[in-house]
């Protein structure tokens, strides 16, 4: 059959938005907004260059590991030049730890699962390029169970909510609350809010806690393991557990390809672990996967895509499953499309501020993926499909309205055209699997 008219347009269009980001081995999110590589960015930016240009694909993900700290971990920003459309800069983080010039903080850790996707995809070839990857990659998942697992606690956590990529969702306001802006904080200008609707992106109060971490961070001379255990922020995410159970996984899988014994007792271990500590995340009040602020103890009480992820994660007795699935239904009927960043039911529910409600495309496919894979693969498409029509109707944005589908924040933006590409759109075989 062939393609209507729109979807071609699209297709061509996606392709050209990873070209005009490309800087030259690395893609940019969008312009002007976010001028440097942003590590989760890239590996799903890699999907969908995957689709028209395998190499260059492959030079994505080598490029975001050649900003490897020394410690292991790979930055979520890799800066390689200051630009003053752009705060908080390399001038902010002061950062010393790596041969380029980068944050102090990573992101979630999805890349040992795309890496996997590209080998089960490409075969011996696609191997070689994972051998060349693996120890880098096994370096950034001790850094995660080693610097980032607190005393004291059996569950990776989070230093910043910049670190979980879901910068001001309603689950850290615990944390934030539980600190101090400091009171030696230098004045600064805020570069986001000229670029984007100041009300679809964090409030001030909000920023000034986000710099006084980087601030404790850069006075501490980025030591991690002082930044967790002693910092002003510190909360356990389900996103960054159930992405990370699922990369120790395929991290593994890949180590058994590449005959790496040597290793895998130790990779086996984290599994283990994991599985065994992730009913830290479950809140029997409301019945769901919930972000949790570490010294309190505290749960947040939203239900969140990072909820979702348990799917993904392959987490969940068939009681939790169920339950999650209902707060799914049940926001999916509230809302045009699915499935939004936090609860519509909360009233910290904003359907356009960043992540206090949009739908955001990598979510939905991680989601999407897990789900399809645990036998829900009339959702798992319902979720494709949305996607489609989001971006059918309004385009490549950064995040969607679930309400309205309006696009939100930036435009022409990369994963977004990424996940088009490799995922949402019509021309691809019509599937429940991500």
């Amino acid at each position: 059959m062939a393609l209507d008219t729109g979807t071609s347009e699209l297709d061509a269009k996606a392709a050209k938005i990873l070209q005009k980001n490309d800087r030259g081995g690395f893609t940019i999110p969008t312009a002007r907004l976010y001028p440097f590589q942003w590590n989760w960015d890239s590996v799903f930016i890699a999907i969908g260059l995957d689709t028209f240009d395998r190499e260059r694909a492959w030079v994505e993900l080598e490029s975001l590991v050649e900003g490897q700290a020394e410690d292991g971990m790979i930055p979520h920003i890799i800066f390689r030049q200051d630009d003053p459309d752009y705060f908080p800069g390399p001038a902010v983080w002061q950062t010393n730890k790596s041969t380029i010039s980068a944050s102090g903080i990573s992101q979630p850790p999805v890349l040992a699962s795309v890496v996997l996707r590209f080998a089960n995809e490409q075969g011996d070839a696609g191997l070689r390029h994972v051998e060349v990857m693996f120890d880098s990659i096994l370096k950034w998942h001790r850094w995660w169970h080693n610097e980032r697992t607190p005393d004291g606690c059996d569950v990776v956590c989070t230093v910043h909510p910049w670190e979980t990529g879901r910068d001001n969702c309603p689950d850290w306001q615990i944390g934030l609350n539980n600190m101090q802006t400091d009171p030696e904080l230098e004045p600064y200008k805020r570069k986001d809010i000229e670029h984007a609707d100041p009300l679809q992106r964090p409030s001030m109060d909000e920023y000034d806690k986000y710099i006084t971490i980087v601030k404790f961070g850069r006075d501490h001379d980025w030591n991690q393991k002082i930044l967790t255990n002693d910092g002003p922020f510190l909360m356990a995410d389900p996103g960054i557990f159930f992405i990370l159970l699922r990369a120790d996984r395929d991290l593994l899988d890949i180590a058994q390809r590449l005959g790496r014994h040597d290793v895998v007792d130790e990779i086996s271990s984290w599994i283990t672990a994991a599985e065994g500590a992730a009913d830290y995340f479950w809140n029997d009040k409301i019945g769901a996967y919930c972000a949790r602020d570490v010294r309190s103890g505290v749960f947040s009480n939203g239900f969140s895509n990072a909820s979702a992820l348990n799917f993904y994660a392959g987490v969940g007795t068939p009681e939790q499953r169920e339950q999650t699935l209902g707060h799914m239904r049940r926001i999916a009927a509230k809302t045009k499309f699915s499935q939004s960043s936090w609860d519509p039911d909360m009233p910290s529910f904003e359907s356009q501020r960043y992540w206090c409600g949009p739908i955001w495309c990598q979510m939905n496919f991680m989601i999407a993926q897990g789900l399809a894979e645990q036998g829900k693969g009339e959702m798992a498409l319902k979720m494709r499909d949305d996607l489609g029509a989001l971006i059918t109707q309004s385009g490549f944005y950064e995040c969607f309205d679930p309400v309205t589908g309006d696009g939100c924040i930036g435009t022409d933006f990369s994963w977004t055209a990424a996940l088009w590409l490799a995922w949402a759109s019509p021309s691809l075989p019509r599937s429940s699997t991500a």
